[in-house]
C-alpha cells in the first residue's frame, strides 16, 4: 500500500472523531448563549431595588443621583436592550463593575475563581481514588459483611449535611485539637506567591517556595476532606453499581477462565469496561464541588467563587451575579465537553455513530 493510501484511510479513520467534536463544540456554544440569555433574565427578575443597593438608601432618594446612575448603566432601556448591551461588553471581556467591591468582576472571578478550582481538585481526585477501591471492592464482596459496611458507611456520608461537617471539623482540628491551620488559603506570616495560575499550591511549586507550598496545603487539607466525604459516597455507591454490571459480562468472565491475575482483570477489564458511566458521574460530581462550596467556603472562610457568589446575592450586586452565574454555566459546559470528548475517545461506537 503507498503511503498516500495510508495518509487517506488514517485521515478516514479520524474523520468520525472529529465529526463527533464539532457537533458536540456546535451545540455548546448554543448551549453557552442559552446560558446567557438565562443568567441575564433570572438576574433582572431578583426582586429589590439594584440603585438603592449600589448607592446606599440616602444617595438613592436623590433624583438627580439617581437618574444618572440609571442612565449610565443602561437601565432606563428596554430589557432586549439592555441583553444587547450586555452581550456586547461580554464580548469584549467585560462583565461589568462590582457593586460591592468597586472592581471590574472579571478581575474579582480572576481571583476568586482559581480557588475554587483548587479545593474541587484536590476533592475530586481524593474522592475518586478512595471510591475506586470502595466500590470495585464492595463490588466484589457482594453481599458480604465488607459489602455492607462500605453501603451503610457510604449513605452516612450522603445524609450528613455538608456546612455541619465543615463546622464540626473546623471545631474540632483547629479550636480544640490544634493540628490544623486557621481559615483562608495561607497563613498571615506568608506571603502569597507571584500569580501564575492562580493556584497557590502550584505556584508557590513553579517559584520553588517550599515554605509556602507546605503552608498552603494544609490549608487546603480540612475543605478539601469535608467535600471528599460527601462525594466519596456518591461516587462510591456509584461505582459498585456499575463494576457489578460488568462483573456479569462475557468478556470479564472468560478473562478469570483463562486464569488472568486477580488484578489485571479488574484494571483491564472490569474498571476499564465501567468507565463510561463513572466518567459520567466523576464530571457531575466535579461540577457541583465548582458550583456548590458556598457553605463551606463560608466556614473556612476561603476566598472562592461561593463566597463571591453569596457577597454579590446578599448585596443585590446584579454585575457580580450575572458573572457568577455565566461562570458556573461555562463551566458545566466545559466539563460535559471533556466528557463527550472522552467518550469518543474510550468508546469507538459513540464516535462512528
Amino acid at each position: 500500500m503507498t503511503t498516500v493510501a495510508v495518509q487517506r484511510q488514517a485521515q478516514r479513520r479520524r474523520s468520525p472523531l472529529v465529526g463527533y467534536l464539532l457537533r458536540r463544540a456546535g451545540t455548546s456554544l448554543l448551549l453557552l448563549v442559552g446560558v446567557t440569555i438565562v443568567t441575564f433574565a433570572l438576574t433582572n427578575l431578583v426582586p429589590g431595588d439594584p440603585v438603592s443597593a449600589a448607592l446606599g438608601e440616602g444617595a438613592s432618594q436623590n433624583p438627580a443621583t439617581r437618574e444618572a446612575f440609571i442612565r449610565a448603566n443602561g437601565l432606563d432601556q428596554p430589557l432586549f436592550v439592555q441583553y444587547f448591551i450586555y452581550m456586547g461588553n461580554l464580548f469584549r471581556g467585560d462583565l461589568g463593575t462590582s457593586l460591592v467591591t468597586g472592581r471590574p468582576v472579571t478581575s474579582d472571578l480572576a481571583t476568586a475563581v482559581p480557588a475554587t478550582i483548587e479545593i474541587a481538585i484536590g476533592a475530586i481526585i481524593l474522592s475518586l481514588a478512595v471510591s475506586i477501591v470502595l466500590g470495585t471492592l464492595a463490588a466484589y464482596r457482594r453481599g458480604l459483611v465488607t459489602d455492607q459496611v462500605i453501603r451503610v458507611v457510604t449513605l452516612i456520608g450522603l445524609s450528613v449535611p455538608t456546612f455541619w461537617l465543615a463546622l464540626v471539623s473546623f471545631y474540632v482540628f483547629f479550636l480544640e485539637l490544634r493540628i490544623a491551620p486557621g481559615s483562608g488559603r495561607i497563613s498571615p506570616s506568608i506571603t502569597p506567591p507571584p500569580r501564575i495560575t492562580g493556584l497557590y499550591t502550584v505556584d508557590y511549586l513553579l517559584n520553588g517556595d517550599g515554605v509556602g507550598f507546605f503552608d498552603a496545603l494544609a490549608h487546603l487539607a480540612l475543605p478539601v476532606l469535608v467535600l471528599s466525604l460527601v462525594t466519596i459516597g456518591l461516587l462510591t455507591r456509584f461505582i459498585r453499581t456499575s463494576v457489578l454490571e460488568v462483573l456479569g459480562s462475557d468478556y470479564v468472565r472468560a478473562a478469570r477462565a483463562k486464569g488472568l491475575p486477580a488484578m489485571r482483570v479488574i484494571l483491564d477489564y472490569v474498571l476499564r469496561g465501567a468507565s463510561l458511566p463513572i466518567l459520567t458521574i466523576v464530571g457531575v460530581a466535579f461540577g457541583s464541588l465548582l458550583s456548590g462550596t458556598v457553605l463551606v467556603e463560608s466556614v473556612f472562610a476561603w476566598p472562592g467563587l461561593g463566597t463571591y457568589a453569596y457577597n454579590s446575592a446578599a448585596n443585590l450586586d446584579l454585575p457580580g451575579i450575572m458573572g457568577v452565574g455565566l461562570v458556573v454555566g461555562v463551566i458545566y459546559l466545559l466539563i460535559n465537553f471533556v466528557v463527550d470528548l472522552l467518550y469518543g475517545v474510550l468508546d469507538p461506537r459513540v464516535r462512528i455513530a
